[in-house]
């Protein structure tokens, strides 16, 4: 899809959402409310309030559009419809309620009503409307007439691969497996930029053709040995010499869900979230089981921080799909998000039960674990992980480093300082493995020389991480080389400004340089970060008494400048 036609989509979708009407004080709080509850994503009290101000003002234009778009989020596809069929009666043109009609349509096999309201210029867009006639044919058993129609859209101007896609779908749907293997292998109109839904369909199709051997060559070409669990399980049917069904467009309805799905993968992070989301609920709408839909949808939801629909969209997925725990793994960040941690925790853990051999699934775990500051558990589950990986790979330095993490937090240095060397052993240049382990052994006073090294090569590879920069300049602060440090904190609080701590690090650089009056303004915007309380009664300290008092009632070794940094 070109960027014109995704920016042209973006755009109608930012006229939909903010129009403003003209109506009555009657209905004035109700919409204020629907807005500012719209604002926020939340669509259950946006079509609450919406309603109540059709209740006053039933043929409201933008009331009419914005509640559809509420009750579109919600996933409560009746009353959308209900909405968009007041809208054609009023003759309100909208290109929501326009895709609204045709998935209602197309539920109820009425494929000669879609056509018709295409031929009456009711429009979604130039390739969503290209695409859905050419179904529509395929719905009327006409696929000469479908075909054609697919034809136009290959030949418009940035929407070849779209038409080539779905031309081969239909063919492959009513058993013309031939003619689809021409498209998808490019022999009929060169090369097609292959999706993982079309490799999958690509492959069935092979099958099908009892091309078993090629659909296993397709496999390797295209996903190497990153495999997940739907193309594990076609692999070693494959392999066994079994006949794959094409199955990822068994109806013209489920070519209509494609088109959608198909729209709605291209849209995401060219246009708004909210209005990707459309796209994505009326895939899922006409195909229930379309579990990649769901998967978009689940994850427009999280981008939107509207946790409690993406953990509900999660859930749709069957545990029979082979998806499953994907979807599981997605819910369980949505449900720690949303400050459920223990049940984040259980989902996982009832995961790794069930599936005690995917490593994933105790990454994940230990991700969860560490982020709630549960070390002990992060690193049993990063253990555990790393025993069912085998040998380490350049892969695997995340799980080492974040073990590492854990194991440092647990004052087990040795073997903390260990699993980060291992970690720099697999991707040597790693900034954050380099920032991390030469910060802490700064902090411990060790291997100073070393220290100082690897966290110039992190600022090297990252010199606009304010964090980066921040152990740089406090590694040269407990070196004693304090003028040298000044610069790099400066940079430091300059990249990130509201954190507390590269605050406070910059208070401390000042007052070892003697500019005390800049230090206490420091500490004290260090405070109005709010730090966690041990932090702040420090600092609280340190502004009443000086940092030199504070050493030495901590019993720390006095601010000494050396040689070079004086």
């Amino acid at each position: 899809m070109t960027l014109k036609y995704l920016k042209a989509l973006a755009l109608a979708a930012a006229g939909m959402s903010f129009a403003m009407p003209v109506m009555g004080e009657s209905v004035s709080g109700a919409y204020l409310a629907a807005r500012h509850a719209g604002y926020f994503n939340d669509y259950s009290k946006a079509a609450e309030y919406y309603t109540l101000a059709l209740a006053r003002d039933p043929s409201n234009p933008a009331l009419l559009e914005n509640a559809l778009m509420a009750f579109i989020g919600l996933g409560d596809f009746d009353r959308a419809n209900a909405i968009a069929q007041k809208m054609l009666a009023d003759g309100i043109e909208s290109q929501s309620a326009n895709m609204t009609l045709t998935v209602g349509l197309a539920r109820k096999g009425r494929f000669d009503a879609i056509l018709q309201n295409l031929d009456e210029g009711h429009s979604i867009g130039p390739l969503v409307d290209g695409l859905v006639r050419a179904w529509a044919e395929v719905g009327q058993g006409r696929m000469s007439e479908a075909q054609q129609a697919f034809d136009k859209v290959i030949a418009a101007k940035g929407t070849k691969a779209f038409g080539l896609y779905h031309k081969g779908l239909a063919l492959a749907s009513v058993g013309d497996f031939e003619g689809a293997d021409r498209i998808f292998s490019g022999e009929e109109a060169g090369p097609l930029r292959m999706t993982r839904r079309g490799v999958i369909a690509h492959a069935q199709i092979l099958s099908q053709l009892e091309r078993n051997d090629a659909a296993l060559e397709l496999f390797d070409q295209a996903f190497g040995k990153a495999i997940d669990a739907r193309t594990s399980e076609m692999r070693a049917k494959l392999e066994a010499g079994e006949s794959l069904p094409f199955t990822l467009v068994s109806s013209p309805e489920d070519g209509l869900a494609e088109v959608f799905y198909t729209v709605a993968s291209a849209l995401k992070g060219e246009a708004a979230d909210s209005y990707t989301l459309i796209y994505s609920r009326m895939a899922e709408t006409l195909k229930p089981d379309h579990t990649d839909a769901l998967l978009l949808t689940a994850s427009l939801f999280d981008a939107l921080k509207r946790y409690d629909l993406a953990i509900e969209t999660y859930k749709r997925v069957s545990p029979q799909d082979p998806a499953f725990v994907t979807a599981e793994m997605g819910r369980a960040d949505a449900l720690r998000k949303s400050g459920k941690v223990d049940a984040s925790v259980e989902v996982l853990e009832q995961l790794a039960k069930s599936n005690p051999n995917l490593p994933t699934v105790q990454v994940t775990l230990g991700d969860t674990f560490r982020q709630t500051k549960n070390f002990a558990g992060a690193a049993k589950a990063y253990s555990r992980a790393l025993e069912l990986y085998g040998p380490p790979t350049k892969s695997q330095w995340f799980i080492y480093y974040a073990r590492g993490i854990a194991l440092e937090r647990l004052d087990d240095w040795e073997k903390a300082e260990a699993d980060f060397r291992q970690a720099l052993k697999l991707q040597p240049n790693q900034p954050n493995v380099l920032n991390y382990l030469g910060y802490s052994l700064v902090e411990k006073n060790t291997k100073l020389d070393e220290a100082l090294g690897m966290i110039q090569r992190a600022v090297a590879a990252r010199p606009d991480d304010g964090y980066i920069t921040d152990s740089l300049g406090w590694a040269l602060y407990r070196l004693g080389r304090y003028k040298d440090s000044v610069s790099f904190m400066e940079r430091a609080a300059e990249l990130t400004p509201t954190d507390p701590i590269i605050n406070d690090h910059l208070g401390d650089v000042y007052w070892a340089v003697k500019r005390f009056r800049e230090a206490r303004v420091q500490w004290q915007r260090a405070l109005s970060f709010n730090p966690e309380e041990k932090e702040a009664k420090r600092m609280r300290r340190k502004l009443d008494v000086g940092l030199d008092a504070v050493l030495k009632a901590e019993g720390a070794k006095p601010l000494t400048v050396t040689a070079n940094g004086g």
